[in-house]
Order: C-alpha cells, then structure tokens, then sequence
C-alpha cells in the first residue's frame, strides 16, 4: 500500500499540517522538527502528490530544467550538478531536452504550464515565435525564470554565464604563444551568445598578436558529433592549418576523428583545443587542452537565485559572470619548424 501523508505525520509524531508545510515549505517550524519529518518521508520512500498541489495551487517544488541536447556532456554534467543542489533544497526536477526542435520547445512549454511547475532554467535560447508565445503565457503566471550558460534574456530573468570572450581570448593566446598563427575554429550555427563571444575572443588575441583571421577557416556545424567529424573534414581536406580551436569538447573530439581517419597526427601535426572540460576531455585521445566552464558552480548558482525567486526573497535580477579557465592537456603542442 502506498505510503501516505497520514502514515509520515504518524511515524514523525506530529499533525499532518506540519507534514504539508515542511513538503510547502511554509510557516513556522523548528530545524529539528523539519528535519526529523524529512527523514521518516525519506525512510518510508513517501513522495509528495505533485499534481494534486498543482491543482490546489500551492507549490509543486518542482523546476525544470530546459535544454538544446542533454546528449552533449556539457547539458548532462550542468542538470547533474543543477540536480543535486535542487534536491539539497528540497525542489525536484524536470529535464526537457529539445533537440533544437521548435515543436517540441512548444509542447513543452504547455506541459510545464499544465503541471505549475515553480520555476524554469533555461540552458538555449528561443527563436520560434510560437515558442516565445507559449513562454510568455507562462511568465504571465509569475513564474520565476533563469537562464543559464547564454546571455540572451527572453523576458525578465536571472542569469548564470562563463566570461566566453575571455574564453576564447585564452584559447587563442595559447595556440599563438605555441607558434601557431593558422589557426581555423569549429564553431556551432550562430545562433547562441557563447559562440559569439567566443569568436570575438579569439579575433581580439589575433589582432593583439598582429595575425590576419582567415574567414574560410571558420567553419559552422550543427553542434553535433556527426556535423562536426564531416566539416572537419571538410577543411582538413582543403586546407592545412596547424591549430583548431573548436567551440565544444565535442567539436573537438570530432574533429580529432576527421585528423585520425586523414594519417593527421594529434598534435604532432595538428593542435586542437576544446571549451567545456567535460569527461570527453580527458576521455580523448589524446586528452584535450580545452578552456574549462565551471560547470558544477554554474549549475549550483542558477537553482540557488531561482530558489529565493521562488521563495519572495528577492524581487531584483541577477546577472553572475563566473571565469573560464585554461585546462593544458595533450592534444596541443609547439609548431614544428
């Protein structure tokens, strides 16, 4: 038989109006008493009935966490460390992966309405004007928004980034101070504010260092494994740089493959840097030099601000730019004279 409110508040020794306000969050209760309930609801594995306070209008902590491909190690590294600071604060989550598809943003957006959801991470952007329609009917609601590794707002928000100008500047200085100057960058569709800020990194530590940037070196993909091993390819095939400087760990990793398949030697023949640091970095062979995010603190300060949002402890919004940091590896070395 499942386990119910009755059956917590009778094991903890205390009414059941205790029990729905340590599950809500609300009025007054000692540390002790809190934490006591929490452990028997842990015990007897008793799980909070989400909709049926959905229905009645209290809070569901529940937040969600919106995503472009939790594929890619960065999104799956960044809900894990969102997820376990969510669970510290006593909210569950809720991961939407939305493959970049318009459609399924949308229909998502209308079962996050459905299920009153307290708040809403956002780790993409949104271009699709039904989308943005659905979004706002759910801000309309007040519900508490934040956005997390892009500085593009859709409506009122806090925000939680890495400094990718600085990012990409240290990615470039590290090429160049190693005696590469042909350098090509791998980089995603155009669409999200880190890769712009990455490139416009890299383009000021090339006018620094007085090296021209080579337009036909700058290849887009789709940000997969799968565009990214054939664009590589592609410019392997056509040109010869030394030095790659691709926008993800994945580009990399994928453009390690196309240099492999080629007799191209990483990085006796070719230097490649990444940015994320997530496990492919160390998971590659060889090992990437990529420019690391701080991944796990990113992800602890975004449900951190949506939590006091949540809560009414703060009405302004925050903007947090934490600092990117260049982790050296083995898949980048001295231009060979």
């Amino acid at each position: 038989m499942k386990t119910t409110i009755y059956d917590v508040a009778r094991a903890a020794g205390v009414s059941i109006t205790t029990v729905s306000r340590v599950i809500n969050k609300t009025g007054r209760i000692s540390d002790k008493t809190r934490q006591k309930v929490m452990n028997v609801m842990k015990e007897m594995a008793y799980t909070p009935n989400v909709h049926a306070a959905a229905l009645t209008g209290k809070r569901t902590n529940m937040i969600a966490l919106v995503a472009p491909d939790i594929s890619n190690p960065f999104y799956g590294e960044l809900a894990k460390s969102i997820e376990e600071r969510a669970d510290e604060l006593g909210f569950q989550m809720m991961i939407c992966s939305t493959d970049y598809n318009p459609k399924k943003e949308t229909k998502y957006f209308s079962v996050l309405k459905q299920k009153k959801v307290d708040g809403i991470i956002f780790a993409t952007g949104i271009e699709n004007h039904d989308s943005m329609s659905a979004l706002e009917e759910i801000a309309s609601e007040q519900i508490p928004l934040a956005m997390i590794s892009q500085d593009k707002p859709l409506l009122p928000m806090d925000i939680i980034v890495v400094d990718d100008v600085r990012g990409g500047y240290e990615a470039a200085k590290h090429l160049l101070s190693l005696g590469h100057t042909n350098i090509a960058c791998i980089v995603g569709d155009g669409s999200t504010t880190g890769e712009k800020n990455r490139i416009k990194g890299f383009r000021q530590a090339m006018e620094e260092a007085g090296v021209p940037v080579d337009e036909s070196l700058i290849v887009p993909t789709r940000f997969s494994l799968e565009s990214g091993k054939e664009e590589a390819g592609k410019l392997l095939d056509r040109h010869a740089p030394t030095a790659i400087f691709a926008f993800n760990d994945v580009l990399a990793c994928a453009a390690i493959q196309a240099a492999r398949i080629r007799g191209i030697k990483v990085p006796d023949d070719l230097s490649i840097i990444g940015f994320d640091n997530t496990i492919l970095a160390e998971m590659a062979a060889p090992p990437l030099t990529t420019v690391a995010q701080p991944i796990k603190d990113m992800g602890r300060s975004v449900i951190e601000l949506l939590a006091e949002a949540i809560e009414g402890k703060r009405k302004t919004k925050q903007k947090i730019v934490l600092p990117p940091e260049l982790v050296i590896r083995h898949s980048t070395s001295p231009l060979k004279t």
